[in-house]
Parts: structure tokens; sequence; C-alpha cells
């Protein structure tokens, strides 16, 4: 792969936006025992996947409070305040997209996020104004890292993987889009991706 990127792509939670299922649980939850055990096997980040994967979240719901009978109101709680575990941007991340903005670097994004709760959130996050379009495995009802998601967004971005830089902070995508011979970047943290950014020329 010798094309310098000359696109940015980026994930949303824990690249752009802090995500924490707890955050919201323990302020429900006083026991951290029980806190524990509920966010591995009731509300649980495989389970909210299906979420991401295109199924409606009042139906989740409703199952799982069948399952758990007894966690029922804080189940329902998810659906109901799940803003609460998107407490703040991830440090920097932010800037770096407004930098990239004002030098024409064309943006986009591709996240695995449940349609319901993306409606719910995308209004609040002024930054996403500045990506031309985001590629919501909710609304496609596929997710990262199955290819069928990469080669949507190519055809969404009308780019070859060779000309956009992903970033993401699973390596599981990492290495299904560098499989499919996009640029990557695995997101730590803002400082060392803007001196990625800054070594491709982008910044």
């Amino acid at each position: 792969m010798n094309d310098q990127p000359n696109i940015v792509v980026f994930d949303v939670g824990r690249v752009i936006v802090q995500w924490d299922m707890r955050l919201l649980f323990a302020k429900l939850i006083d026991d951290r025992e029980q806190l524990d055990w509920f966010l591995a096997n009731v509300v649980t980040e495989v389970w909210h996947m299906q979420h991401d994967a295109g199924r409606p979240i009042v139906e989740m719901i409703e199952e799982r409070s069948a399952q758990f009978p007894e966690y029922s109101d804080l189940i329902e709680a998810y659906g109901a305040r799940f803003l609460e575990t998107i407490p703040a941007r991830v440090p920097g991340t932010a800037e770096l997209i407004e930098r990239l903005h004002l030098r024409g670097v064309p943006l986009f994004a591709i996240t695995n996020f449940g349609t319901d709760f993306w409606s719910q959130y995308r209004p609040t996050e002024p930054v996403f104004d500045l990506f031309r379009d985001i590629v919501v495995s909710g609304h496609e009802e596929m997710v990262k890292p199955h290819r069928a998601i990469f080669d949507l967004a190519e055809r969404r971005f009308e780019a070859p993987a060779s000309a956009m830089l992903f970033v993401d902070d699973n390596a599981a995508n990492i290495a299904a889009a560098d499989a499919l011979g996009w640029h990557t970047h695995h997101f730590e943290d803002a400082r060392r991706l803007e001196a990625e950014l800054v070594s491709l020329g982008l910044l």
C-alpha cells in the first residue's frame, strides 16, 4: 500500500466521545459486587451489540426484562438514560477534527451505534456537523469488524480504501480494515493520533 491517505475516517465511541455503561449503573446500584455482576451478566456490552447491529432497543429491553425480571427497572433505565453513559468527549480528538476540517481534509465516520441511541445522541454533539457522511451500523444492520460495513463505506464515501486513514480504538476493527487495504491508526490518545496525522501531512 503505497498511496498516502488524504481522507480521515473516525470511529466514534472511545475515539471521539467517551462511553462507559458503568457510569449510569453506578448511580443506580450501590453495592460494588452487585454492580459488577449486573454489568457482566445483564446489561453487557455483548448484549448491547445487538442494538448496534440493528435490533430495536425496546424489543431488547422487553426480552431482557423477561429474562431478569428482578432487574427490569434497571434494564429499562438503560433505554431511557443512555446519554448518561457518554459523559464527555475524549480529550483532544474533537480539536484534531476541527483542525483537519480547517485544512480541507474530508472527514467521515464508521460507528457501531444503534439507531435508537444514535437518534438520541447525534443532536447533542456538534462536531459531527463537520463530517461529510457517517455510516451508522444500526441503520445498515451490519457492524464492524465485518467486511460488509467497510465495503459500504468505500461506496458511500466514494473513495478507495487506500485513500483513507481509519482511526479506531478496537484492535479487531483495525485488523479488519488493514486486511482490506485501508491505512489505519489504532487509537490510544489524541497526542499519538496528532503525531501520525502530522507525519502523513494531514496536519
